[in-house]
């Protein structure tokens, strides 16, 4: 086993991912959910996520090591300059001295920023080298798209993301399995997806998770639909009863009922 393996062993389990990203602060300010960092931490990682993903500040503001798989985002924009933008704010050797198991960039294709977000993906020649895995979010996103949840631009884009280097691609459902299962078979790294804006039906988030996995996703990266929620633990863990487990979206519901 290699120093990426090992890495990848502590953001994942047995294969399986539930990361929960945290870094929503940068680009929206301090919203519900995340006022306190260590509280929110502490929720999430009770209820079973394989991982977090903070940025570089909310990595030092932590009183103690989260329990769970550390994942360093190195993009940002704010939602007062140009949103679908981002850029490099961080590095590998900084990740390393924080002591991360993984770091993560963000790049929206269609968007007119999107040659020099690709530029981005330089990063990965330095994860090789450092034995650190990487964490691509890849959307449609921007100017030039219509329908962010298009199959052939999904698939274009996790497709791009593994042609780059990134050892996990997260990025949006497209509605159903067999269209998801086009973007899976087009990528050959794991594929997690991401939560989306805040949901209001359990039900609704729980089926999306479990359609993804019948289509061959290793699991989510859940944002505001858990720190968000109302008991952020209980969610968490009924979307482990999914993803780890194999449960049905009935008997994950069972979990937020008792």
């Amino acid at each position: 086993m290699n120093g990426k393996e090992m890495r990848l062993s502590r953001i994942l389990d047995d294969g399986k991912a539930i990361i929960i990203p945290m870094d929503h602060g940068v680009t929206l300010g301090p919203i519900p959910g995340l006022i306190n960092i260590n509280d929110a931490v502490n929720k999430v990682v009770a209820g079973g996520a394989t991982a977090i993903l903070l940025h570089k500040g909310m990595i030092q503001a932590l009183e103690k090591a989260p329990g769970c798989g550390l994942i360093m985002h190195l993009s940002a924009s704010t939602k007062i300059g140009v949103p679908d933008k981002k850029v490099l704010i961080s590095s590998i050797e900084h990740a390393i001295r924080a002591g991360v198991d993984a770091v993560s960039i963000h790049v929206n294709f269609g968007s007119i920023h999107e040659p020099a977000m690709l530029e981005h993906f330089r990063i990965a020649d330095e994860c090789a080298k450092y034995q650190i895995p990487l964490l691509a979010m890849v959307y449609p996103r921007g100017e030039n798209i219509t329908n962010p949840y298009d199959p052939e631009l999904v698939a274009l884009a996790a497709r791009v993301g593994s042609e780059l280097g990134a050892d996990i691609v997260k990025t949006v459902y497209t509605g159903d399995i067999d269209s998801f299962k086009t973007v899976v078979r087009g990528c050959p790294v794991p594929v997690v997806i991401a939560g989306g804006p805040k949901i209001t039906s359990d039900e609704s988030l729980l089926k999306m998770i479990k359609d993804s996995i019948d289509a061959g996703a290793i699991g989510c990266a859940l944002g505001r639909n858990a720190f968000q929620h109302e008991d952020p633990t209980r969610i968490v863990s009924a979307v482990s009863r999914i993803i780890k487990d194999g449960a049905e979206v009935r008997d994950a519901l069972n979990v937020l009922s008792t």
